[in-house]
């Protein structure tokens, strides 16, 4: 029996055992919980007048429900860490030591006794940077107490499923070429796997940054770049758990199925779910009072394929349009308030004093926020000679008399203004149930909406991770600055922009987010095969970029007539199931084109589904969806199914669906 093993066996043991103490010990709790509550029912009527002995049981009933939901959380992550203890181990000797002290590696930290000398450490810890960042010979450590040095004499890497141990071996190098490569060649699934088995040292370096408070991570298509920026969370977490919970974490992501496709690997490295959402989502919900519905970003890049979006939709996301709003606003302060006396219960604020308050001791409140600060210093008055405080209907009284001196306070109608004062057709004037805002002007709205009410912004929110960071435009990222104040990981790849043309967001972001700007270039790539990669590069023209060497099928390039005998060809290729792989996509240009394929595909194919903007599952199988839905996720085959050559959205169509292959593509062009 191998070291591994023996160990294996030695620590499953004592995770057993302790699983089953932490089974008695729910049970245990239950029960007393159970009987908290019968002796309150039986007592409460007697239970005394002031209620201390309710707030004592309240409070009891309290701390044993929190103990039950603890041991709750201890008996997943234990039985997480039964199934898989340990991945390496490092034999390392301290400078002065003569003796190695071995050091077991896993998803988790195990003791035999709370507080103990762990068994295995926990991937984070700061003795685990040992085996990422090493090889055998020299090496250190950051530890609480100072760097700690020594030799690394010997490194292991186990593979253990199920509890039991499928290989061991004694490696030389970081992380084994041949296992990198076993791990990448294995089937995709329907969600994204953790890889702290195979975290390479650029991607330890990442993960475990804590100084830098804003992280733009540029990275090639299939670099990590998402696993690499939850990964980070998780490390973030582990070490700042008295001012990061999960609940502090948002992470915007492209779509609601991408959300799911993540949505498990922080449970998986023994943390919390943490939110997730598209910023086109938060737009629509902050602009409820503006619109019905607003169009999102697919609509919008449908509109721009078919050549259909304005002249003026780059115009509203620069750096220009930006100015522009600043400006108007300024002209605004005269054009949006008629002032008036304003009387209650006879004490007066006369319009020259109003306009005082307005124009220079309130300049710095937004504007539709401001009548709102004089009206605080008139009631303040009133309040003080009237020796009362004014009761809520009498507050609603003075709030609509300072109210009425804005001209208007829609938000939609002071859009139009600026669109006018611009020379931008305007948008048509309809009741606010009947309106659908255009995708180019829902953050334009929603800017110009933040500038004159302004808000206290997300400050529950202390870490924001931005992903496909280069699909977002210079006045989205200026809206998220200003509504965020905390640390960011932004990532993506410029490479991957949908639009015709790719997009660097890293020459603008300097200037909107300041110095704390901390940029890192990602340009290994390990998702593809050496052929796949190879396509993808003379696709796309992009050079610089290093690939694993990891040998597949030549790609196969074909021409049909129809799309019908396209989706002939994809039904006889496809390879799903026992003998084959796990998912496949069918990845179209346009939507059109999606639902085209997936009608005929449904009526051939019992494992099929489809991805549009409103689907919010990954699953095996077939999947159909368009290129730009696609973005994130990864299939063991990809069929690239239509497009027009001739539209400039082509390259971009062909370069991002080939790069969500991780063993065999097929380009299936109708001619």
């Amino acid at each position: 029996m191998g070291r591994g093993a023996e160990y294996l066996t030695f620590v499953t043991g004592l995770l057993t055992r302790r699983l089953l103490e932490l089974e008695e010990k729910i049970g245990t709790v239950q029960k007393d919980i159970e009987d908290m509550h019968e002796y309150y029912w039986q007592n409460y009527t007697e239970m005394d007048q002031y209620g201390y002995e309710n707030f004592d049981n309240q409070q009891a009933l309290l701390a044993q429900v929190n103990a039950k939901e603890e041991n709750q959380k201890m008996k997943r992550r234990l039985k997480r860490m039964l199934d898989a203890p340990f991945f390496g181990s490092v034999d390392f000797v301290y400078d002065g030591e003569e003796e190695p002290e071995i050091f077991y590696i896993g998803i988790g930290s195990f003791a035999k006794r709370t507080g103990g000398t762990p068994l295995v450490y926990d991937w984070r810890a700061p003795v685990s940077s040992l085996f990422y960042d090493y090889d055998k010979g020299e090496a250190s450590y950051e530890a609480p107490g100072g760097t700690m040095e020594g030799e690394i004499v010997s490194k292991w890497q186990y593979k253990v499923r199920g509890g039991k141990l499928i290989y061991e071996f004694e490696s030389d190098t970081k992380i084994d070429d041949d296992i990198l490569k076993q791990e990448l060649g294995a089937n995709s699934d329907i969600q994204l796997k953790n890889i702290v088995r195979t975290i390479q040292k650029e991607q330890n370096a990442i993960i475990r940054n804590t100084k830098d408070r804003i992280l733009i991570i540029q990275g090639a298509a299939g670099s990590g770049k998402t696993s690499i920026a939850l990964h980070r969370i998780a490390y973030l977490l582990y070490h700042d758990r008295e001012h990061l919970k999960s609940s502090n974490v948002l992470v915007l992501s492209p779509n609601g199925v991408f959300s799911d496709y993540i949505s498990h690997v922080l449970p998986e490295l023994g943390e919390e779910h943490i939110q997730e959402m598209s910023f086109d989502l938060f737009a629509y919900r902050n602009l409820q009072d503006v619109a019905s519905d607003c169009e999102d970003r697919y609509h919008f890049i449908e509109h721009q394929i078919r050549g259909g979006s304005s002249r003026y939709a780059q115009w509203k996301q620069s750096s220009e349009y930006v100015r522009a709003v600043e400006g108007f606003l300024i002209e605004l302060e005269d054009r949006l308030v008629e002032f008036s006396d304003v009387e209650y219960r006879g004490v007066c604020m006369q319009t020259p004093r109003l306009m005082r308050l307005f124009y220079e001791k309130f300049s710095e409140v937004p504007l539709l926020s401001r009548m709102d600060a004089v009206m605080e210093c008139f009631v303040d008055e009133v309040e003080t000679l009237k020796n009362k405080t004014l009761c809520e209907d009498e507050l609603e009284q003075i709030r609509e008399r300072f109210q009425k001196m804005y001209v208007t306070r829609e938000i939609y109608q002071i859009y139009n203004w600026l669109l006018e004062d611009c020379g931008l057709p305007q948008l048509s004037y309809v009741p606010r149930e009947q309106r659908i805002l255009e995708y180019e002007d829902v953050y334009p709205i929603l800017y110009l909406k933040q500038r004159l009410l302004g808000g206290e912004g997300r400050r529950n929110i202390r870490h924001l991770v931005i992903d496909e960071m280069q699909d977002y435009s210079y006045l989205q990222y200026v809206i998220l600055e200003k509504m965020f104040s905390c640390n960011m990981t932004i990532l993506g790849d410029r490479a991957q922009t949908v639009d015709g043309s790719a997009q660097d967001v890293q020459t603008f972001l300097p200037g909107i987010f300041g110095r704390d700007v901390r940029r890192i270039e990602l340009n290994k790539s390990y998702r593809n095969t050496a052929q796949i990669s190879a396509y993808a590069a003379e696709v796309s023209g992009i050079t610089g970029i290093e690939y694993m060497n990891r040998q597949g099928k030549e790609v196969e390039r074909r021409d049909f007539s129809s799309v019908s005998d396209a989706v002939e060809e994809i039904l006889h290729s496809v390879r799903l199931g026992d003998d084959g792989f796990e998912t496949a996509a069918v990845l179209t240009m346009t939507e059109e084109e999606a639902k085209q394929c997936f009608s005929l595909l449904e009526k051939r194919f019992a494992q099929v589904s489809y991805i549009d903007r409103d689907s919010s599952a990954f699953c095996r199988g077939i999947t159909v969806t368009t290129y730009y839905q696609a973005k994130g996720l990864e299939f063991d085959q990809v069929f690239v199914l239509g497009g027009d050559r001739e539209n400039p959205f082509y390259k971009q169509f062909q370069y991002i669906s080939a790069t969500r292959a991780l063993h065999e593509l097929f380009i299936c062009s109708v001619l």
